[in-house]
Parts: structure tokens; C-alpha cells; sequence
């Protein structure tokens, strides 16, 4: 059983990620986020911590930030946006166990403080910037160093904010390349 609740969007989710792991978990319910649920959030967090796991688009990237913003001590797990969809649908509901599971493997912490590890340059030389495929090589290596999917602004700053080390940046480029991803 995993020690942290695990937080989650909706019921769906809740059940897809049973199928998963052993966990207690919370349901958000949307982005709201009714001061019950809050509430709820903070007694998991106080005693066990938790884990955030909302869905790879737009609305569970806001929920993400707002979590993160009240519980900033929380672990984030992130499922890669093609392990989570199907051809109408994007959302942890819509992911296998086993990428739940590695997502929850490779938990990241944020950190309010930019390590500054990391430039523009770094990604332009990665491929991850200013070429074609750059989107796609985001989403490889995102999904390598468990730190989701991103715009570049929004990468570089996963890559500052999570703890990310030049070792691992280096070992997911060439993960991606020999796996043709990048």
C-alpha cells in the first residue's frame, strides 16, 4: 500500500488508479475544489502527505497549480499525455495500470525555488526548441524524467522547479535517442 493519499480529478480516476496500486485516495471533483475537499486535502497532507496525479491537459494542469500553490510540500506524479488518451478522451481514466504505476515511480516535489540548472540553451541544444519535432521530444523526455509534458516555457521551468539533475537530463536525452523519441 502506498503510504500518501493519492489526489486525484474524479471517480473515474479514482477507479482506473485501484486498478493500479493500493492507495487511499481524493477526488478534486473539478477545479472549484469546494473547501470540504480542500480540508480533506490538508488532514491527508498533514499526516501522510500526498500525491498529485490530475489528468495530462489543460484543466488537470490547473488543478496541479492550484494544489501545488496550497500544498506545496506535495509529491507530483505525472502520466505522458499518449499513455493517458484515447481517440476522444484525455485523462488518467484512459491510462493502463502500468503507466499509473510508473508515473507513480517517478515522483518529483516542487520547489518555489528556480535551481537556474537550466537555460533556453540547454533545450535548444536537446532538440527541444526551435525544430519541428521539439513538442515531441518535450513530451519523451517529459515523460523520461517524470515531469509531464510542456511548452518550452513551461518545461524549463519543470526542469528548475523539480529537482531535476544534469545526470538525469543527460541519461533521458539519450534514453530518447536510442529509443528514436528524440
Amino acid at each position: 500500500m502506498i503510504k500518501q493519499v493519492i489526489v486525484v480529478e474524479g471517480k473515474s480516476d479514482i477507479a482506473r488508479v485501484s486498478m493500479a496500486v493500493d492507495a487511499d485516495m481524493i477526488a478534486t471533483e473539478g477545479f472549484t475544489l469546494r473547501p470540504e475537499v480542500i480540508e480533506r486535502i490538508r488532514l491527508a497532507h498533514e499526516k501522510r502527505g500526498i500525491i498529485i496525479l490530475t489528468d495530462p491537459d489543460g484543466p488537470g494542469e490547473r488543478i496541479r497549480k492550484r494544489l501545488i500553490k496550497l500544498f506545496p510540500k506535495a509529491l507530483n506524479a505525472f502520466v505522458p499525455k499518449d499513455e493517458a488518451s484515447t481517440k476522444d478522451d484525455v485523462g488518467i481514466e484512459d491510462a493502463s495500470p502500468e503507466s499509473i504505476r510508473k508515473a507513480l515511480y517517478k515522483l518529483r516535489i516542487s520547489s518555489l525555488e528556480d535551481s537556474r540548472l537550466f537555460s533556453e540553451e540547454d533545450l535548444f541544444k536537446g532538440g527541444l526548441i526551435g525544430k519541428a519535432d521539439s513538442s515531441a521530444k518535450r513530451e519523451a523526455v517529459g515523460a523520461v524524467l517524470g515531469i509531464g509534458y510542456g511548452n518550452a516555457k513551461q518545461f524549463l521551468k519543470r526542469l528548475n522547479h523539480y529537482g531535476v539533475t544534469r545526470e538525469e537530463w543527460e541519461n533521458a536525452l539519450q534514453v530518447c535517442q536510442k529509443e528514436s523519441s528524440c
